[in-house]
């Protein structure tokens, strides 16, 4: 039986292929949310004034962060 040759039979196939630019992965498509309504644990920067505005009445203020949010989105001037 004969040993294939250690060289590619080749040259240009095997120079082409050694510099073949190398292709990104394409991004991930995201999926909405597969219920409505569901909240996104998320991470925001927002300026200390703004979260001692919301926590100054103590807890559930992140609900109050979204309710001022969700109203925006509404087109209504936050209460």
């Amino acid at each position: 039986m004969a040993t294939p040759p250690r060289r590619p039979t080749n040259p240009m196939a095997a120079a082409e292929a050694a510099f073949k630019p190398v292709k990104k992965p394409a991004a991930p498509i995201r999926e909405p949310a597969s219920a409505p309504n569901v909240r996104e644990l998320v991470s925001i920067r927002i300026d200390r004034a703004v979260l001692d505005h919301f926590q100054e009445d103590g807890p559930g203020w992140q609900d109050r962060i979204n309710d001022a949010l969700k109203q925006i989105v509404a087109g209504k001037p936050p209460v």
